[in-house]
């Protein structure tokens, strides 16, 4: 059982990373048979990590149905970018010379640059995701990492909801860019003042994309 436990968690480590990076769409069936040939995972273990990310709200199990990615609502939105603007501007608040990890960030910033020259959208909103993930991991805890982990999953399940994709993600990138070169200087307040707006402006995008599709 210990076994089948730490390798189901593995497995929902994958599927959670999936999900993050846009492989899985909102509403999509998962199927045991391929998941489970693909990973080399047993039926019982897949419905263990299955069970994992219904917890986290990844998934929805529909009786007689199966299991499926789970369609966000507006109230989540609103939800998630409660928790984001907690921890995120928390974290680069803090920042008093440049961190240790400051390459990695600008690594997500230039990867984000690089797929929208190629006008990888998907791409785009992944090197995103990551970026705000590393602004994070600034806070510099194992617990708040992993629930953020499961934060940004969800978020990509709410960027799905954009027409277009490029119209939302693009103008991001600088945005990334400019608070990228506050926390170069150590100015954490400047970074949580940029970070501040630029969260509150998403909200309102995805808030206002809800309520679109709604009509």
């Amino acid at each position: 059982m210990i076994s089948r436990t730490s390798t189901a968690e593995r497995v929902a480590g994958v599927l959670r990373t999936r999900i993050a990076e846009g492989f899985f769409l909102p509403g999509a069936r998962l199927s045991e048979q391929d998941i489970g040939s693909a990973l080399g995972v047993s039926r019982n273990t897949l419905r263990e990590a299955f069970r994992l990310l219904t917890h986290e709200r990844l998934l929805t199990h529909e009786l007689n149905r199966g299991v499926f990615v789970r369609v966000l609502s507006v109230e989540d939105v609103v939800d998630l970018y409660k928790v984001r603007k907690v921890v995120e501007c928390s974290a680069v608040r803090a920042v008093t010379e440049k961190p240790p990890t400051f390459a990695k960030l600008a690594q997500m910033v230039e990867d984000g640059r690089v797929a929208a020259r190629s006008e990888r959208w998907r791409d785009l909103g992944t090197a995103n995701i990551r970026f705000h993930t590393a602004l994070a991991e600034l806070g510099g805890s194992e617990r708040i990492d992993e629930l953020m982990r499961g934060i940004f999953a969800e978020l990509r399940l709410v960027f799905h909801r954009m027409v277009d994709p490029r119209r939302f993600h693009e103008p991001y990138l600088k945005r990334n860019a400019e608070i990228l070169e506050r926390i170069e200087a150590g100015d954490g307040l400047g970074a949580e003042k940029l970070l501040v707006q630029y969260l509150a402006d998403a909200e309102t995008q995805l808030v206002e994309a809800y309520a679109e599709r709604a009509r």
